[in-house]
């Protein structure tokens, strides 16, 4: 049976933390800022979880599964 490769892109955008949840980033904070209110720019600055849903896909993805 061949191994998993992990995915590249997947791995420079996701951290996993030691209990095994997935912090990423928020979308739609790349440009186009000046139409977006203070505490929604702020809010895109967080970090965010992975949903419970999308955890296992994405744990395979990087070959943690």
């Amino acid at each position: 049976m061949p191994k998993l490769k992990t995915h590249k892109g997947l791995t420079k955008r996701v951290k996993v933390s030691p209990n095994g949840k997935i912090k990423r980033r928020k979308a739609f904070a790349g440009h186009l800022m000046s139409g977006k209110t203070g505490n929604r720019k702020r809010a895109l600055k967080r970090t965010s979880l992975v949903s419970k849903g999308f955890i296992r896909p994405l744990m395979r993805a990087l070959g943690k599964a």
